[in-house]
């Protein structure tokens, strides 16, 4: 149910995200979703992969530090309140979330959380929103 998310730190200087993107297209690697967060002097590209093994060995003979991460990767309607009730659930059994991101392909939301406990929010997602959220596999 978990999946490999990729979290590359790279320097805040022009020309840094573009050296990775170039990087995994000369591998052949697809970035299926991502998020960049900065900070004053670095930034973390946090990323869904095609080939999580490849990415990482590239990216680290460029000389990136690279993080893999177990990340729950969830698909919900692509409606008004449909993430509100999952995170209303997740919320009751007291599972924080440090970060969340999230993409649309039509009729469904694809959403990426990154929990405390990973173990706790898949459980609770099976036995309470079974009829609201499925696990997404693809990845």
């Amino acid at each position: 149910m978990t999946i490999k998310q990729l979290s590359v730190f790279i320097e805040n200087k022009t020309g840094r995200i573009n050296d990775v993107a170039r990087i995994l297209g000369e591998k052949g690697v697809n970035m299926n979703a991502f998020s960049l967060a900065d900070a004053t002097d670095f930034g973390i590209l946090r990323m869904i992969v095609s080939d999580v093994n490849a990415a990482k060995e590239a990216l680290r003979e460029a000389g990136f530090a690279v993080m893999l991460t177990d990340v729950i990767c969830l698909s919900c309607a692509n409606r008004p309140g449909a993430l509100s009730a999952i995170l209303d659930i997740l919320a009751r059994k007291e599972i924080f979330i440090e970060y969340m991101y999230a993409f649309s392909e039509g009729e469904l939301a694809n959403v990426v959380i990154r929990p405390t406990d990973v173990e706790k929010c898949i459980e609770t997602l099976k036995n309470s929103a079974s009829d609201v959220v499925n696990f997404n596999t693809k990845y």
